[in-house]
C-alpha cells in the first residue's frame, strides 16, 4: 500500500504543478542549464533521453557486506576465509530523461538496476525544474518532486546522480545517496553584494521518515548503492529486543507520521577561488510512530558544511564535515531506545592531467550510542583512504580505476554476527567501464 501511495504522491505533485531548478552540478563538472539551453520543447531526442551503463572488474576482502546481511563496511566482500573474491560483472543500468518544456521548464526523470539493490529496476529521480531569467539582481529557481537534497560535492546532476572523480563516494555522501533522498519543493534565491555572490535555498519534504535507520544499526558505508522510490535496504543482525520490533529491511521512501520535514542551504561564493555551503536537514519524524510491518519513524538532524577551493587550474580541493544525531523509540530510562550521534568528515583532492584525472580522499567517521536499548558496544570509529583515476577514452566511454582501504571498529561484529574480532581491515580495487548512450 505505501508503493502505491509512493506513485500516486509523485504523480500527483509532478503533474499539479512545475517545479525547482536542477542542483548546480559540483565545481569540476560543467552543466548546461535550461536558460543556455535550446528554448524549444525537446520530449524525445538524442538530448533528452540516454542510458548509462557501468560494468566493473572488482576484487576485495573483508567480512560479509551489509549487502548481503553482515556488517561489512562496502557492497564488496572476501571469499569467507579471509581471502579476496574477485567479480566481473554490471553494476549498473540507468534510463535518464531530461525533457525540456520551453525556456524555464525543465524536468529530470531516472530509474535504476542496480547490483545488490534486490528491487529490480525501478525509479529513483523525477523532479520538475524552474529557471526564469537570471538576469535580474534577485535570481529564483526551484525543484519539485522526487529528489536528493544537494548536499554531495562528488555527484553529478542532470543524469543518474554518478560519482564524478572515483568510483565510491565518501561515507557522507553514501549514506545521502541511501536515507537522504525526499518528496519535496526547494525554492533558491541567489543575489551579488559587491563581489561576493550569496544563495539560500530552502524544502519541504516528506516520505523520508526512516533516515537514520541504517546509520544506526549498519554505520557508515563506502558505497554508490542509491535508494530507490519503492526500494529497501536490508539491515545486518539486530539485537533481541530491535529484533522485536524493526522489520529486518528499512523502505527507502516512506511517509509514517504525515509530519513535514524541512531543510536549508546557504552558500557564499567570494571572489576567491573558495565556495563555502552550509546545510540543515530536520526530517521532524516522529520516533514513536510505526507502520503494521515495523517500520519505524525516525527523528534524523544533521549539520554539513563543505568547501570547494580551486588551487590552481588543474587542482581543486573539496571538504565535507557532518555532524547529525537520529532517535528512535519510547522514552525508556530518560532515554528513547535508540539515539544515535553521527560524524564524519573528509578531505579531497583531484588534479587533471589533460584527459586523465588523479583523485585522493581520506576521511574519519564515527557513531555514538545513548540509547537504552543499543549498547556502547554498538559505537563505531573508522577511516577509509581511497585513490582513483579517470580517464575518458571517447565520447561514450570513460574508464576508472580505484583502490580503497577500510578500517573501523565496531562491537557488535562479535556480539551479533559472531566473528572473532570488532575490528576489520578491508581492501577493494574496481575498474569500472561507464558507457553512456
Amino acid at each position: 500500500m505505501n508503493h502505491i501511495r509512493v506513485w500516486t504522491v509523485l504523480l500527483g505533485t509532478m503533474i499539479g504543478m512545475p517545479a525547482l531548478a536542477d542542483e548546480p552540478a559540483p565545481a569540476n563538472v560543467t552543466a548546461t542549464s535550461p536558460s543556455t539551453a535550446s528554448t524549444d520543447f525537446d520530449l524525445f531526442s538524442k538530448n533528452t533521453v540516454s542510458v548509462l551503463v557501468d560494468w566493473r572488474l572488482a576484487v576485495a576482502n573483508g567480512a560479509t557486506s551489509f549487502v548481503n546481511g553482515g556488517f561489512g563496511k562496502t557492497r564488496l566482500q572476501g571469499d569467507g576465509n579471509g581471502g579476496f573474491s574477485t567479480i566481473f560483472a554490471p553494476f549498473e543500468a540507468d534510463v535518464v530523461w531530461n525533457p525540456r518544456f520551453g525556456k524555464m521548464f525543465s524536468a529530470n526523470i531516472s530509474g535504476a538496476w542496480q547490483r545488490g539493490h534486490h528491487d529490480g529496476f525501478d525509479l529513483m529521480e523525477a523532479f520538475l525544474n524552474f529557471l526564469p531569467d537570471q538576469s535580474h539582481r534577485f535570481r529564483f529557481s526551484g525543484r519539485m518532486g522526487l529528489m536528493w537534497p544537494e548536499i554531495s560535492l562528488e555527484h553529478s546532476t542532470g543524469g543518474a546522480w554518478s560519482v564524478v572523480n572515483t568510483i565510491t563516494p565518501s561515507v557522507i555522501n553514501s549514506w545521502v545517496g541511501e536515507e537522504v533522498k525526499v518528496l519535496g519543493t526547494e525554492i533558491s534565491v541567489h543575489t551579488n553584494l559587491g563581489d561576493h555572490d550569496f544563495g539560500l535555498t530552502g524544502g519541504v519534504f516528506g516520505w523520508d521518515d526512516t533516515s537514520g535507520t541504517l546509520l544506526s544499526f549498519r554505520g557508515w558505508a563506502l558505497n554508490d548503492i542509491k535508494s530507490t522510490a519503492l526500494g529497501s535496504f536490508r539491515l545486518p543482525p539486530l539485537n533481541n529486543f530491535i529484533t522485536l520490533l524493526q522489520q529486518h529491511k528499512t523502505d527507502n521512501t516512506i511517509e509514517i507520521d504525515h509530519q513535514p520535514g524541512w531543510y536549508a542551504r546557504f552558500d557564499w561564493h567570494p571572489p576567491q577561488p573558495v565556495d563555502v555551503a552550509l546545510f540543515y536537514y530536520d526530517n521532524r519524524g516522529n520516533p514513536q510512530a510505526f507502520t503494521a510491518a515495523d517500520q519505524w519513524g525516525w527523528r534524523t538532524r544533521f549539520w554539513n558544511l563543505s568547501v570547494n577551493v580551486r588551487l590552481s587550474r588543474r587542482t581543486k580541493l573539496l571538504a565535507q564535515g557532518m555532524t547529525g544525531s537520529t532517535i528512535m523509540g519510547f522514552p525508556e530510562n530518560g532515554q528513547n531506545w535508540v539515539h544515535t550521534d553521527f560524524r564524519s568528515a573528509y578531505v579531497l583532492i583531484v588534479h587533471d592531467f589533460g584527459p586523465l584525472a588523479l583523485t585522493g580522499r581520506i576521511e574519519g567517521f564515527q557513531t555514538r550510542e545513548h540509547g537504552s536499548e543499543m549498547p556502547p558496544s554498538n559505537n563505531e570509529d573508522g577511516w577509509a583512504a581511497t585513490v582513483a583515476a579517470r580517464v575518458p577514452i571517447d565520447h561514450y566511454f570513460t574508464a576508472f580505476v580505484e583502490a580503497m582501504n577500510v578500517n573501523s571498529r565496531r562491537g557488535t561484529r562479535v556480539a551479533l554476527e559472531g566473528l572473532a574480532s570488532p575490528f576489520e581491515s578491508q581492501a577493494v580495487f574496481q575498474i569500472s567501464l561507464r558507457a553512456k548512450i
